[in-house]
């Protein structure tokens, strides 16, 4: 699971650093990008968010927390 998540948000966000760390149905994403740069943390999340949807709805993910942050 936590190689699909990894390789789903790498497809989107291409340069993208992932961690993720799995607890059962719950998950702590930290995405390293330069794409958040500008972005608020609301849209810095929907992106992410974006990226996972598939596993939020089949019922893989539960719960998810997401640390977003800039190469800077």
């Amino acid at each position: 699971m936590q190689k699909r998540i990894i390789e789903s948000i790498q497809a989107s966000l291409t340069d993208a650093l992932v961690e993720v760390d799995l607890d059962g149905n719950r998950a702590l994403i930290t995405v390293t990008s330069s794409v958040f740069a500008g972005k608020s943390r609301v849209q810095q999340q929907q992106l992410v968010y974006g990226c996972i949807d598939e596993f939020i709805k089949d019922g893989s993910l539960h719960a998810v927390t997401i640390r977003a942050l800039t190469p800077e």
